[in-house]
């Protein structure tokens, strides 16, 4: 059979997840269905003048057993098909799709090629799904080009009900409605409706002069700790002790505030003497960590907690767990932290 090597080229890449679940008629069961039956189950693909290769996990994996092994088997496969085709789709539970959106966009390093992660809120053999119109959409921006051929969107990308987000940027919101996404402190890359508007402005271009790099090392001695208003000593304490602890996410109030109680910020510096690292976000949705506009920010400056900027909860810790997995020092890591490695924070908060 003769292949034109000019048609665009995507591989689906499938996890697991709602999306790739029909319903078993005797039962009424969500069942996974057999990859090798994605055509049948959407016939639309078939208009597509591309070629579509799938790649299915087997055992397919929910969401909630995501975990950084399972992100160094989607690199492995990226890398390995990196020269073959022209992008990638990547089909996911949406519950730590962001988290795995983030993994990825620190561990294909210097990417020149979409990686479009999506999925849907309703499994797409229901008459309503949501699954059909985000899985031919991200298809499609995986295979744009412009017209010197280079990909239009040549990063880690989510696409979930009409819109393109920078993977790093991206949030789950909502466990019940179609748009499950957002990006909070970044604009879409792209917006679907009739057309397919790019804001190109906003999208991460490669160097060109250098190779995709793939990394796989990822080190979880990582814990998130929230403030909240009565948060008593002997809670912080048992977290910044637990064994083998090497970093930690601190969720603080507004613009990077805590409560000015002198147990914690002893607690706080004790950790940065035993070399743990301590990222400060906020626990607001928008905006982003100032930690020196309020006295109740600056004192965890002064006692060696970092800014995580604006970044996301899902990619402050898949960002610590990957730096931290390369054997780098305290100092290293806390340099990284504060450095733009994927377009995963704004600088303008300096």
């Amino acid at each position: 059979m003769f292949i034109n090597v000019n048609y665009p080229s995507v591989l689906l890449i499938y996890t697991g997840g709602t999306i790739g679940m029909i319903e078993n008629p005797e039962t009424g069961a969500l069942e996974n269905f057999n990859f090798d039956q994605l055509q049948r189950q959407v016939p639309e693909l078939k208009r597509f003048n591309y070629r579509i290769a799938s790649y299915a996990f087997n055992p397919p994996i929910d969401s909630s057993d995501m975990e950084p092994a399972f992100w160094a088997k989607i690199v492995k496969i990226i890398s390995y098909n990196y020269d073959y085709f022209d992008g990638f789709v990547i089909l996911h539970g949406t519950d730590t799709m962001a988290y795995t959106a983030s993994a990825l966009s620190f561990m294909l390093e210097n990417l020149a090629k979409p990686v479009i992660l999506t999925g849907s809120q309703l499994p797409i053999g229901t008459l309503r799904t949501d699954g059909k119109e985000n899985l031919i959409t991200a298809i499609e921006i995986a295979a744009a080009k412009h017209a010197d051929g280079t990909p239009v969107v040549p990063e880690v990308c989510i696409f979930f009900e009409n819109e393109l987000m920078r993977g790093n940027r991206t949030t789950k919101i909502n466990a019940e409605n179609f748009n499950a996404f957002r990006s909070f402190n970044y604009p879409a890359l792209a917006k679907v409706g009739i057309h397919i508007r790019y804001n190109e402005q906003q999208i991460r271009q490669p160097d060109t002069t250098r190779p995709m790099k793939p990394h796989y090392l990822f080190d979880t001695n990582v814990v998130v700790l929230t403030l909240f208003p009565g948060i008593q000593e002997s809670i912080v304490h048992s977290v910044l002790h637990v064994q083998g602890l090497k970093a930690v996410v601190l969720k603080t109030f507004g613009s990077g505030n805590a409560p000015q109680k002198e147990w914690l910020i002893r607690q706080l510096k004790e950790a940065r003497d035993r070399g743990i690292v301590v990222v400060n976000i906020t626990q607001c949705q928008s905006g982003a960590v100032e930690m020196g506009r309020y006295e109740t920010g600056l004192q965890l400056l002064q006692a060696g907690v970092i800014s995580g900027y604006d970044s996301t909860p899902e990619c402050a810790v898949t960002k610590l767990m990957f730096l931290l997995g390369h054997g780098l020092t305290q100092q290293e890591i806390r340099e990284r932290m504060n450095s733009n490695l994927a377009g995963e924070i704004t600088k303008h908060y300096d």
